[in-house]
């Protein structure tokens, strides 16, 4: 299990998400160690997809220029159909981290690939759980994992975001701070 902490951040809509990357990247914490996670349900087309070329990801449907700008500035990009979730796009690291599960066979009692992603991140279950069940209701998940010192960075800049709720967790153990 991963000794790193992380800040997440949970947003009501993309744009939530996109204002909270935003004012990261401007205080210049390291894009490498943001992952976002969030499904479309609510397109127009009822097309949702993306392709690859080389290796860069492109999506398309109503929030295409969303996760496109995503796809590109973060470190590795997948889309999973989670079985009670449903489709789940996701950039960041923790695409290894939801990988390295899945195919690791280490996908924890009562969780999705993407929950034992996070447990392997070092986010306790209690927690994956609420994020699992906001990725369920259309929410956003963003989280920027490292040493303590850039996490609490982070969190203070994602509390002048529109965040509806963040915690933060600890390789050993998580507090957790409601907005």
């Amino acid at each position: 299990m991963s000794r790193d902490n992380a800040v997440v951040a949970v947003y009501d809509t993309h744009v939530g998400a996109e204002e909270g990357v935003k004012e990261l990247q401007r205080a210049g914490v390291d894009m490498r160690t943001l992952s976002i996670m969030g499904k479309n349900t609510h397109t127009d087309e009822h097309v949702v997809g993306y392709y690859n070329t080389g290796d860069r990801m492109k999506y398309w449907g109503t929030t295409g220029a969303f996760w496109g700008g995503f796809w590109g500035l973060l470190l590795g990009s997948a889309f999973f159909a989670i079985p009670g979730i449903g489709p789940v796009l996701v950039a960041g690291p923790v695409v290894g981290w939801i990988v390295g599960a899945v195919e690791g066979a280490v996908v924890v009692g009562g969780l999705s690939a993407i929950g034992a992603g996070l447990v392997g991140m070092g986010i306790p279950k209690d927690s994956v759980v609420e994020y699992e069940l906001a990725l369920k209701t259309d929410k956003f998940l963003l989280v920027v994992h490292g040493p303590a010192a850039a996490v609490d960075k982070a969190r203070g800049i994602l509390e002048g975001t529109r965040a509806t709720n963040m915690a933060v967790h600890s390789g050993e153990e998580a507090g957790v701070r409601a907005l």
